[in-house]
């Protein structure tokens, strides 16, 4: 990928790199990979979770609520593989190539945070966590702040190709959410960044280092700033795939996603059920019509209100923050947003670039280099 964006014209001096919160393997001292990464939706972390959740005590002293998509969920079942017993690291998988690029062990801060085990407040592991699921803390590498240099990148491939700046460095990067929402702060201070795709993220950067986790609200540290980072989650695409099962909606769900026609009035009316990260099963109320556009209605209607919900959740700390900025695949379904903003109240104004995660960790590295990017034209801004 870094050849193919380079080609002829364009040297490597930085790189970052974000991804997935939860999911890593296990390593030995030259960093091969031992394990498997179990997936942080895989079924199979149900049953395992459920096996240690109950020596779980106080919850609230995290970064993150305690669930089976956490981290130490794959701590857990990597320690059962059958070459877990020459670990030397436990590595995210967004940390794996920078860690193999500079040669050293490290965890960004940000991904410490998804793990269930980490507390901001003290830049601290929970020990009695870390050794009920990893076994010891040994296994921990140092964690990192995001955007810090982990060390010089090496590659012999770019190397080879002649692509590779003199002291070129590799630099932590992190969770995707929290990296994309930086981004997105740097292009509008104080913006409230609405990510939809698979799930619908919300993320706001807090000045504040004394925001703490609230129900339904985790928290990871702040990017480049002493603060902290508010999300929440909210569950999208199945949703609307449970709802889709049956033809008629599915065909209604499309047409007022891309604004072919317009909703019933029933989008505040209730009769739609979200199915919530780590809730039950969706379903529509006792009283819901039968009519396909009035039933496509109420679950596009309840998914923008889930929607609204998360991001007064996280305003709630940052009540001034008023500017709500829209991402991912959802954000470019024009009825989608027509919905959000009658439901909601808010007219958010989507970003430009569709690639904001992979934008803003590049945008980190060439801060970390020592170059002063505008965020306007880094994000392709109109005008800038």
């Amino acid at each position: 990928m870094i050849l193919a964006a380079c080609s002829d014209a364009w040297a490597v001096c930085s790189v970052s790199v974000a991804g997935i919160g939860e999911d890593g393997v296990l390593v030995d001292e030259d960093l091969n990979v031992l394990t498997d990464a179990l997936s942080w939706f895989d079924p199979r972390r149900q049953g395992v979770y459920r096996g240690f959740r109950k020596a779980l005590h106080d919850d609230d002293l995290y970064d993150a609520s305690s669930d089976a998509s956490r981290t130490m969920t794959g701590w857990k079942w990597s320690r059962g593989q059958v070459r877990a017993s020459g670990a030397a690291h436990w590595l995210a998988v967004a940390d794996l190539p920078t860690a193999l690029w500079a040669s050293r062990p490290f965890m960004s801060d940000t991904l410490a945070s998804r793990t269930g085990a980490w507390r901001t407040r003290d830049r601290s592991w929970a020990r009695d966590r870390v050794e009920l699921t990893l076994g010891t803390t040994d296994l921990l590498p140092p964690v990192l702040r995001a955007g810090e240099v982990v060390g010089e990148f090496r590659s012999q491939a770019l190397q080879a190709a002649g692509v590779l700046a003199d002291a070129a460095v590799s630099v932590a990067g992190g969770h995707d959410h929290p990296l994309g929402g930086w981004g997105v702060d740097q292009l509008t201070p104080g913006a409230v960044l609405d990510s939809m795709g698979t799930a619908e993220v919300v993320v706001l950067q807090a000045d504040s280092e004394q925001a703490s986790r609230r129900e339904g609200v985790d928290i990871a540290p702040g990017i480049r700033s002493d603060g902290r980072t508010l999300m929440r989650v909210e569950e999208l695409a199945r949703n609307v795939a449970w709802a889709s099962q049956d033809p008629e909606v599915a065909f209604q769900i499309r047409a007022l996603m891309v604004g072919k026609i317009e909703p019933d009035p029933v989008l505040n009316a209730g009769y739609f059920h979200t199915g919530r990260r780590g809730g039950g099963r969706p379903s529509y109320a006792l009283d819901a019509p039968r009519d396909p556009l009035a039933r496509a209605s109420a679950v596009l209607g309840a998914l923008a209100l889930a929607g609204g919900e998360a991001i007064e959740a996280v305003k709630a700390e940052v009540p001034q923050s008023r500017t709500v900025r829209t991402a991912g695949g959802w954000a470019r379904s024009v009825g989608w947003l027509r919905i959000k903003a009658a439901v909601t109240g808010y007219d958010a104004e989507p970003v430009v670039e569709p690639e904001v995660t992979a934008v803003s960790a590049a945008l980190l590295a060439a801060y970390a280099y020592g170059w002063d990017p505008d965020p306007a034209r880094v994000f392709a801004e109109p005008g800038a």
